[in-house]
């Protein structure tokens, strides 16, 4: 009978049998964390074994952005939430407690909502979106990505219009479903979260609440908007990139990262991108700024390493992120051209697109549990490993 090893063991079997493991064993540090979706990146084959050559293994405890935040940190090196609300309410805590912790932004990924071609082109049909141009040398001749009237999008669910209403038999398909988004649960995720707040911010004019009476009120209008569409998954992505996922939500709020991570594996495979599935960038539009904690010194050296590394960062763009210039802070071009390299036609935004603002972080949570009905994030104990 076949024996079944940890990834970490079989990381260390490969890297004994390639030579490539320059450390002795009892040199390599066993990191603690906490990670959200970014767990993508530190659970490539690849990554383990970078990081092995240098010394890390990462054990990995898998949970939501607000869980990761609002839950004991104790005995953990670093914590990786997707985006800065989650983030900033751990460092605003641990600075109260006496704990400064220091954090890294290794790479970004925009929100976007992820579809199918049918469904895209029946909104371009109907002007709440629009094909960015096509043609990447060697690409699709379709269009991979579209920009997705915001506004325009919000008013078909406030109106309770369905799919079947915007003639999407045209396309093939038949769905009497509403039209919305759905999105990871906004008690947990840092997706489901901002994916509120930018609701929240077109609905009401491109406007963020000043205070908690406007949270109140701002969370009140939009509820309508978000809770219908059943019960929220834990993960959208996995639903989106199954075979069954059409069937099962039509339009899904994940990350770029993931899906341009899907197109290059696809692309490797076949040879060509994946064109039955495509992306909605909203004409406002938020960028996650994913932030590891670091909470001990073997954390602050793995995020440093994550930073700088040149290896480290070659793979995050092999894994569709757009990594950040370690030198400048911005984000490289590296990205468009490893994509366009490939025949993958590269998203672009657009300079005119409305950058949405989210609430501040006390009324972005208040919102959060109106919305969601959600349980007040309780302050985590600050213990350190």
């Amino acid at each position: 009978m076949a024996l079944a090893l940890p990834a970490p063991v079989i990381g260390l079997v490969l890297l004994l049998a390639s030579g490539h493991l320059t450390l002795p064993l009892d040199r390599i540090v066993t990191i603690e964390a906490k990670m959200a979706s970014k767990r993508d990146f530190f659970e490539n084959p690849e990554v383990r074994r970078i990081l092995m050559k240098h010394g890390f293994r990462v054990h990995i405890t898998r949970m939501g952005s607000r869980d990761i935040a609002t839950q004991d940190v104790a005995g953990y090196d670093v914590v990786f939430p997707s985006g800065q609300p989650a983030a900033d309410l751990i460092t605003r805590q641990r600075a109260r407690a006496g704990h400064p912790a220091l954090t890294y932004r290794p790479f970004v990924s925009p929100i976007v909502l992820a579809t199918y071609r049918e469904y895209a082109e029946t909104l371009d049909d109907a002007d709440i979106a629009e094909p960015q141009p096509a043609g990447t040398p060697g690409g699709s001749a379709e269009p991979l990505y579209y920009t997705l009237d915001m506004g325009r999008f919000l008013q078909q669910t406030k109106q309770g219009r369905r799919w079947d209403d915007l003639d999407i038999e045209k396309h093939g398909v038949h769905n009497g479903n509403k039209i919305l988004a759905q999105t990871s649960d906004v008690c947990d995720s840092n997706s489901g979260g901002t994916y509120l707040g930018l609701v929240s911010f077109v609905w009401h004019g491109n406007d963020a609440p000043g205070n908690d009476k406007d949270a109140d009120r701002y969370a009140r209008d939009i509820k309508d908007l978000l809770i219908e569409q059943g019960l929220p998954g834990s993960e959208r992505a996995e639903t989106y990139l199954s075979v069954d996922g059409k069937g099962i939500a039509p339009i899904s709020v994940i990350y770029e990262h993931q899906y341009l991570a899907h197109q290059i594996r696809y692309e490797a495979e076949h040879g060509k991108p994946d064109a039955g599935r495509v992306l909605l960038y909203p004409s406002t539009r938020f960028v996650t700024e994913p932030q590891l904690v670091a909470l001990t010194g073997d954390g602050e050296r793995l995020g440093e390493l994550v930073t700088e590394d040149p290896e480290l960062q070659h793979k995050a763009m092999e894994l569709g992120f757009r990594v950040r210039d370690a030198t400048s802070g911005s984000t490289s071009d590296q990205l468009a051209s490893f994509l366009a390299d490939r025949g993958i036609q590269v998203p672009v935004t657009s300079a005119d697109d409305t950058k949405a603002v989210l609430p501040r972080l006390p009324l972005l949570e208040r919102m959060i549990q109106t919305v969601g009905e959600c349980p007040p994030a309780q302050s985590p104990q600050q213990g350190a490993k």
